[in-house]
């Protein structure tokens, strides 16, 4: 989220109405426990969000967006669509056929998959799974797979598996190759280890957090090959359109025509999302992205009355569904083209992320709102895309590492002492992003200094509150490890 696009939400409640819309029923809580005894998944802990005015220390669209994911359990999404939201970071949807359900994307962890299957089952029968789709090749579209189906159970009745191409290949790639510093990243980028709490964890964005059980897969038996493919799946038609090399390597969104429903995996969400997320990834095709929204648009909207994703909720209406694609199209290929011009003009993307801004047009659409990406994150992670990490200054071919570095800042700058006096005189000046800069070099040279992990935290946090979202260099400022964020001081982020 981003000063720049940061309107203030229109006064209606056309997002809560659809977020509640086609309520069923839930569990208390969405509180799910695995059988050892421990929380998996746990809702109570974000009560403090029962409260319609936001607090200090949140910025308000945060809030309101924080607000719309609370909402859980079984939602009707249309004539045999039904999803369980709000058990997990990611939706399952429940595509009722002939003889059974099929299952689209099971979810994070087996916990959170048997517990939402439990629940579709409480309230639409005992139906078997007579088919199982993962959309993409992350984890929280696959990891509770067998949760929601029995592997041998699936041979032996020849239950298909399906998932777009290269399925396999980039789930094994990016957790083995990168696997271990995504996962530390990941937890730094979520704030998993923070409290639930106002000056803590609120929310990713496209749902709360990420559950913690036990993530499984179970391979694909059929995978769609073709640009666009349809096949009959349980007596229900879908047709099958790749968007490879785009949100995930492995990706595909679906119609059903005779339903009259888009799936819009994660292409499509109610949130602007990240071209490279801070855990890391690949740098995404913004322009591919754009691309594979305006063949939505464009093959499915005429024929669709509600278009859902496996976040957040889905929107009804056709008019609605055709402005938000246009809307979230317009906004990948805004910030390509922004910023491809401005990097040809010389400017870095440092550079770029400080004077470009959306249009109106586009940073009022509440779906384009930097909750989980943001415009900064995104046009540096196109410059990356384009030029790779040399900015084009010499001075930056050979740096110091933060470790060497540090020391010999603070020396520069006379001091902890010193550094630290005129650190908390600019914080109260509102010069949060220095304070965080140069904070951070006194983290690194000394990262048992309280007092400048503290003001480094409150000057990340302030930088929230106003709107500006980083939190990877100073929230959770650390040192090889010695430094980490630890969860017992996150009341420094409510300090004045």
């Amino acid at each position: 989220m981003n000063t720049r696009d940061t309107v203030q939400p229109e006064l209606d409640d056309i997002e809560f109405d659809n977020a509640r819309r086609g309520f069923i029923g839930t569990i208390p809580d969405a509180r799910i426990v695995s059988r050892s005894g421990h929380d998996v998944w746990n809702l109570s802990h974000y009560g403090f969000l029962d409260d319609e005015t936001p607090a200090p220390s949140v910025h308000p669209n945060l809030w309101r967006q924080a607000r719309l994911n609370m909402q859980h359990g079984l939602f009707k999404v249309t004539e045999r669509i039904y999803q369980v939201r709000g058990f997990d970071i990611a939706n399952v949807s429940f595509i009722e056929g002939d003889t059974g359900v099929i299952v689209i994307d099971p979810l994070t962890v087996a916990e959170t998959a048997e517990a939402a299957l439990a629940l579709y089952r409480q309230h639409r029968g005992n139906r078997p799974v007579s088919a199982m789709i993962y959309t993409h090749s992350h984890a929280d579209h696959y990891g509770s797979a067998r949760g929601a189906l029995d592997e041998n159970d699936a041979r032996a009745r020849n239950v298909p598996i399906i998932a777009p191409r290269g399925f396999m290949w980039h789930t094994v790639s990016e957790n083995v190759i990168a696997g271990n510093a995504m996962l530390r990243r990941g937890m730094f980028q979520a704030g998993i280890s923070l409290p639930k709490h106002v000056c803590g964890q609120v929310d990713c964005g496209i749902g709360k957090a990420a559950p913690m059980g036990t993530g499984t897969l179970i391979p694909p038996t059929m995978t769609i090959e073709g640009e666009v493919e349809t096949h009959v799946i349980d007596g229900v038609k879908i047709i099958f359109h790749l968007a490879l090399e785009n949100e995930a390597p492995s990706e595909m969104f679906m119609h059903f025509p005779e339903l009259r429903a888009l799936n819009t995996a994660e292409i499509g969400v109610q949130t602007m999302h990240n071209l490279c997320p801070l855990r890391g990834a690949q740098v995404r095709d913004a322009r591919l992205w754009s691309r594979y929204l305006d063949e939505a648009l464009d093959r499915y909207a005429p024929t669709a009355d509600v278009v859902f994703a496996q976040h957040n909720w889905p929107t009804w209406g056709n008019e609605r569904i055709r402005t938000y694609l246009r809307q979230q199209r317009d906004l990948y290929k805004y910030l390509h083209d922004q910023t491809v011009r401005l990097m040809n003009h010389g400017l870095t993307g440092i550079e770029v992320a400080e004077v470009l801004k959306l249009p109106d047009s586009l940073a009022k659409t509440w779906a384009n709102r930097g909750f989980y990406g943001s415009i900064s994150h995104n046009v540096k992670a196109i410059v990356q895309r384009y030029l790779g990490w040399y900015d084009g200054n010499p001075a930056h071919l050979h740096t110091l590492p933060p470790e060497a570095a540090g020391p010999r800042y603070v020396e520069y700058m006379g001091g902890a002492n010193a550094l630290l006096e005129r650190a908390r005189a600019d914080y109260e000046r509102g010069e949060y992003r220095w304070v965080a800069e140069v904070t951070n070099h006194l983290v690194f040279a000394d990262p048992t200094n309280q007092g400048a992990r503290a003001l480094c935290q409150r000057a990340g946090a302030a930088r929230v509150r106003v709107g500006i979202v980083d939190l990877a260099q100073c929230l959770f400022a650390r040192r090889a490890g010695v430094a980490q964020r630890r969860a017992e001081d996150t009341s420094a982020l409510c300090e004045p």
